[in-house]
C-alpha cells in the first residue's frame, strides 16, 4: 500500500483502499459461501460512498501504480481473510496467532525490505544520517504498530475481514477530524462534512444490518439426515456469522 501511495495520486490510492471491501466480500462469498442480506450490501455501499465523497479528490492512473494498487489490495484482503480463517479453524487466540506470524513477518521484512527500498528509491537504509530524534520516532512507530496489529487480529477474529474494513474507514474519518482540529480547517468544506456523515451513518447501518438474523450467513453442508436434501443428497445448513459491531 505504501508503494501504491508513492506511485499513484492520493485520490487513486483512496479508491484502491475502498476497493478492499468489495474484494473482501468476494473472498468470503467464494471461499466461505457467505451470503449477505440486501440491507448489509446497501449499508456497505453507503460507507464506500461516504468515504469516497470526503477523501477522493484528484485521480490520475499510471501503469506501474495500477499494478502496485492491484497487488496491494488483493494481498491485504487475502491476508485479512486468512487471519480470520486460521483463528476460526484452529481456535487460535489473537495473541497466539500474532506470536506465530510476527517472527516470520519480521524476518522477511529484514531480509527483503532493504533491497526493496533501494530498488524503489535508490537510497540505502544504512546511508541515512541517524540521530536520536528519528530513532525515537522509529521506536515509537514500532510500539504503536504492535498495538495496531494486535487490534487487527482481535477485530478480525471476533468479527470478519469485511467488518474490519468497514470499521477501518472510521479511522479515516477520525484522521480527517483530528487533522482539522490540530492543523486548521484548510480543506474542510461542505462536501467533506456530508461525506463524513454519510460514512458514519453507513457504519451504524452495517452494524445493525449484519447483526440481524439473515444479515450475514455462512452456508455449509451437513450430514444431518433431518435436514432438507440438497446438492446431490447432502443437506444444506446455515450458520449465522456473528458479526455484531
Amino acid at each position: 500500500m505504501n508503494v501504491s501511495l508513492m506511485w499513484n495520486s492520493v485520490g487513486f490510492y483512496q479508491i484502491a483502499k475502498l476497493s478492499m471491501i468489495p474484494v473482501s466480500c468476494f473472498l468470503e462469498v467464494v471461499l466461505d459461501n457467505v451470503r449477505y442480506s440486501r440491507d448489509t450490501k446497501l449499508s456497505i455501499l453507503v460507507v464506500l460512498l461516504g468515504v469516497a465523497v470526503c477523501t477522493v479528490t484528484d485521480v490520475s492512473v499510471n501503469t506501474k501504480g495500477f499494478i502496485a494498487a492491484v497487488i496491494a489490495v488483493w494481498s491485504t484482503s487475502l491476508q485479512q481473510y486468512y487471519v480470520h480463517f486460521l483463528q476460526r479453524r484452529y481456535s487460535l487466540g489473537s495473541f497466539n496467532l500474532l506470536g506465530h506470524t510476527a517472527p516470520a513477518q519480521a524476518a522477511s521484512l529484514l531480509l527483503v525490505g532493504p533491497f526493496m527500498d533501494y530498488w524503489l528509491t535508490n537510497n540505502r537504509v544504512d546511508s541515512y544520517a541517524y540521530s536520536i530524534t528519528p530513532i525515537l520516532f522509529i521506536v515509537l512507530s514500532c510500539s504503536i504498530a504492535v498495538g495496531t496489529n494486535l487490534s487487527q487480529f482481535i477485530c478480525i477474529g471476533r468479527f470478519t475481514a469485511v467488518s474490519f474494513q468497514v470499521l477501518g474507514h472510521m479511522k479515516t474519518i477520525l484522521v480527517l477530524i483530528l487533522g482539522f482540529i490540530l492543523f486548521g480547517k484548510e480543506g474542510l468544506n461542505l462536501h467533506v462534512v456530508i461525506g463524513m456523515i454519510i460514512a458514519v451513518a453507513g457504519m451504524i447501518w452495517y452494524g445493525n444490518a449484519s447483526s440481524k438474523p439473515g444479515g450475514k450467513e455462512r452456508r455449509s453442508l451437513s450430514m444431518n439426515g433431518n435436514k432438507p436434501q440438497k446438492h446431490g443428497g447432502l443437506p444444506e445448513s446455515t450458520e449465522v456469522v456473528d458479526d455484531k459491531v
